[in-house]
């Protein structure tokens, strides 16, 4: 199929080029007579703006990257509707990629995204990750960078964050009003910062409420799944009898947490209060319903995004930018799991 060209608009109306790339912009110095013309004939003709020339010209892609370690998970699946939305309004395509927790697939998604010379890339980092060179690249690049959620503190980036250990103090701290004593905490991997500040909030509250700190009572999980939370609630249940409360790093450990409670008929709340972390569909869905951190995780990607926008503009004007951090509110929301103890 042929394509059709400004110069074939031009001809057509008798007009010049310039005047048909500007009444195709709206610029202000056209005719409406003028612009309808070009509008209709454009239509008319199937006419698509070469972006790729475009793109030359301007020195911007009108792209982004958006790194994130699952896509199937509801956090993160609310984080990209935040980020796409907020890009589609001013303008920009979001390409996304998933790291599967791989730090070599991410560095092979950062590669990609840099030589498809995207304008900004967000991410929220892998479990393996951490300051290697795929991160310098990025800033020595100068590409506009944010992290979100798992970010590293050595990297100079901006950042979008929840404060992971007040929010788990606040969540360990429920745990303790409602009168538990022996309190177990699933926790994630070693190396991310948002599960070892979840940690920290814990062993921060036992200690605050006079509650000796006992890490045989800290279970580490390696990929964050379900069959973890199965499994651990067994060891926890096999291992301390006496356990009264757990605080999982996740909803989805806790779902499967609460599974093994319910197939084994341990009461919930009633011998063991249990309180997730990201406010997860699933756990207004489940019996009991989970008890659980919120999350804003819409509200997380559409704040990524508009941080990384203006650090755009702010380096396609000349200007000097300095890389800040957004921290966003959570709440602990109370439900069937750890209903106040009789």
């Amino acid at each position: 199929m042929k394509t059709t060209t400004l110069k074939e608009i031009a001809a057509t109306l008798g007009i010049s080029i310039t005047t048909v790339s500007k009444a195709l912009k709206n610029y202000k110095d056209v005719s409406p007579k003028t612009k309808k013309a070009v509008m209709d004939l454009a239509e008319q003709l199937n006419f698509t703006p070469n972006s790729f020339a475009v793109n030359l010209r301007t020195k911007e892609s009108k792209t982004i990257g958006l790194i994130i370690p699952e896509v199937v998970h509801h956090f993160f699946s609310n984080i990209i509707q935040g980020v796409i939305e907020e890009a589609d309004k001013n303008g920009y395509m979001v390409i996304i990629l998933q790291s599967n927790e791989s730090l070599e697939l991410e560095k092979k998604q950062v590669n990609l995204l840099l030589n498809k010379r995207v304008d900004g890339i967000l991410m929220s980092l892998s479990n393996e990750s951490n300051y290697e060179n795929h991160f310098k690249n990025i800033i020595s690049n100068g590409i506009p960078f944010v992290q979100f959620d798992k970010i590293s503190k050595l990297i100079p980036s901006s950042k979008v964050i929840i404060n992971d250990q007040k929010a788990s103090s606040e969540a360990v701290q429920h745990l303790i009003n409602i009168g538990c004593k022996k309190i177990a905490h699933i926790r994630g991997p070693e190396n991310p910062q948002n599960a070892i500040d979840r940690f920290l909030g814990y062993k921060k509250t036992l200690d605050k409420n006079g509650i000796p700190f006992d890490s045989k009572l800290v279970y580490t999980c390696q990929s964050v799944t379900f069959d973890e939370g199965l499994e651990f609630a067994k060891q926890i249940v096999n291992d301390h009898p006496d356990v009264d409360g757990i605080f999982a790093v996740t909803d989805l450990v806790a779902v499967g947490v609460l599974s093994y409670l319910n197939e084994n008929n341990i009461a919930v709340p009633g011998q063991i209060a249990l309180v997730g972390f990201s406010n997860w569909f699933m756990s207004q869905v489940i019996k009991p319903k989970l008890s659980t951190v919120d999350q804003p995780s819409y509200e997380m990607g559409a704040t990524a995004f508009n941080l990384l926008l203006e650090e755009i503009i702010c380096r396609k004007e000349g200007k000097e930018f300095k890389p800040r951090t957004i921290e966003l509110n959570t709440s602990v929301i109370v439900r069937e799991s750890s209903l106040k103890k009789s």
